[in-house]
């Protein structure tokens, strides 16, 4: 594979986001995962503003209602309950694991796509799906299964799970609208139904003032705010840039070693351990979505 700025702009990408997992994990210790996740999109929103009047203009483009819905409740379902969750799983089991764990969301989004957009599932993609599932299993699975450690990594497991599931809902649901509208003003629609979801748990619940208290508490804002913009915003362009230079089957792959830098990032700034059930479990991730996205 021949690098370019597209192949750089992926592999960016990978490291950003990993940066960001780590620094949202420090953040996770004291900011809870719904503020922590509430927060990050806020900011996310606020900096793609100005990216959008620099780029395109703040003038709404044409987008038929239903489109709009849909984008929104994509949003809701991707980032505003499936961040949450993850965060979660981030605390409850650490960096390493939830990033690992993470790989299945590239079967979860294949799987999908065969149910609801009508593509096709062949066997390299089964046998993919099977070896990125043998790896979360050998992350997850604990010889002592009574231990509170074991139960925070089961819970976690099935957080991180559940996220990444609602993370592929989300964009298969929104897939075609990202093919023919343009991309950031769809990811700020995504954004807003996001935040406006939570916004609304948050009046249902009436924890407004739970809410802010939290806010107002002593944090690590620079883990928070560089984490934040880590892994809401700049990733996002990266991400983007990586997609419009390069095939998105070479960007995937490229985005993929987050995982890899996830492992390698918890052992040198969190202190986490890396043995090796962890990398054999990383390996087969790995080689699960690299088969699934090369056939």
């Amino acid at each position: 594979m021949e690098v370019g700025w597209g192949q750089m702009l992926a592999l960016s990408c990978a490291i950003c986001w990993a940066l960001a997992v780590i620094l949202l994990q420090r953040s996770g210790e004291s900011l809870p995962a719904f503020e922590l996740n509430l927060f990050k999109h806020v900011l996310s929103l606020v900096l793609l503003i100005p990216t959008l009047a620099w780029t395109v203009g703040l003038a709404l483009p044409d987008y038929p209602l239903g489109e709009i819905c849909i984008a929104l409740f994509s949003g809701f379902l991707g980032i505003g309950v499936a961040d949450t969750w993850y965060l979660r799983a981030l605390n409850l089991m650490g960096a390493s694991r939830t990033g690992i764990i993470a790989s299945v969301f590239s079967p979860f989004v294949v799987l999908l796509s065969v149910l609801f957009l009508g593509e096709s599932l062949i066997g390299f993609q089964l046998l993919g799906f099977a070896l990125v599932m043998a790896g979360v299993l050998l992350v997850t699975w604990r010889q002592s299964r009574t231990s509170a450690d074991g139960a925070n990594i089961r819970k976690g497991a099935l957080l991180a799970i559940g996220g990444v599931f609602m993370m592929a809902v989300g964009i298969v649901m929104v897939k075609g609208i990202l093919e023919t509208r343009p991309f950031l003003w769809t990811v700020a629609i995504r954004l807003l139904g996001g935040i406006a979801g939570m916004v609304l748990y948050i009046a249902l619940r009436r924890r407004w003032s739970e809410v802010w208290n939290q806010f107002r508490k002593p944090q690590p804002w620079l883990w928070i705010v560089s984490g934040s913009f880590l892994g809401g915003y700049l990733a996002m362009v990266l991400w983007l840039g990586g997609y419009m230079l390069i095939p998105a089957s070479q960007a995937s792959i490229l985005n993929e070693t987050a995982n890899a830098w996830i492992v390698l990032f918890a052992w040198l700034m969190l202190g986490e351990t890396i043995d090796v059930r962890k990398v054999t479990g990383l390996l087969l991730t790995f080689a699960g979505v690299a088969t699934m996205l090369l056939v």
